[in-house]
C-alpha cells in the first residue's frame, strides 16, 4: 500500500496521481502500486513539484513496517536513528537533542 501527500502543487500532477491511485482526501492519496509505478510515480511529483511538498509512504519490511519520503518540507526532516526514520520538527531544537541522544545510546551498548 502506498500513500502519497501533495500541498501546493500544480492541479496537473494532482490528475496524473489519480490515474494510479484514489484521492481520498484533498491532496491525500492512497492505492496499491508495485515498487517500479511507486519510485515512477516518486519521481514524476519530485519532478513537478516545484514549490510544493510532498510525501511517501510505503509498507517495508523493517522494523516500523513503513517507509518515509518527503520531498520540499522546509521545516521538517527526516532522521534515522537507529534505523527508525523519525520526522523532526526544525523548532524543536532536534539539532540539540539528537547529538545527546545518540551519544548516550552509544555509552549504553559499552557498558554492555
Amino acid at each position: 500500500m502506498v500513500v502519497m501527500t501533495l500541498e501546493k502543487v500544480p492541479d496537473s500532477l494532482r490528475g496524473e496521481l489519480s490515474r494510479w491511485l484514489i484521492e481520498v482526501q484533498t491532496g491525500v492519496y492512497v492505492g496499491t502500486v508495485s515498487a517500479v509505478v511507486r519510485d515512477l510515480l516518486w519521481d514524476k511529483v519530485v519532478q513537478h513539484a516545484r514549490s510544493g511538498r510532498c510525501t511517501q509512504l510505503f509498507r517495508s519490511n523493517n522494523e516500523q513496517g513503513f517507509v518515509i519520503r518527503m520531498h520540499g518540507e522546509a521545516r521538517r526532516k527526516l532522521v534515522d536513528v537507529e534505523g527508525y526514520q523519525l520526522v523532526a520538527v526544525k523548532n524543536a531544537c532536534y539539532e540539540e537533542l539528537l547529538p545527546k541522544f545518540v551519544q548516550e545510546d552509544e555509552e549504553e551498548w559499552e557498558t554492555l
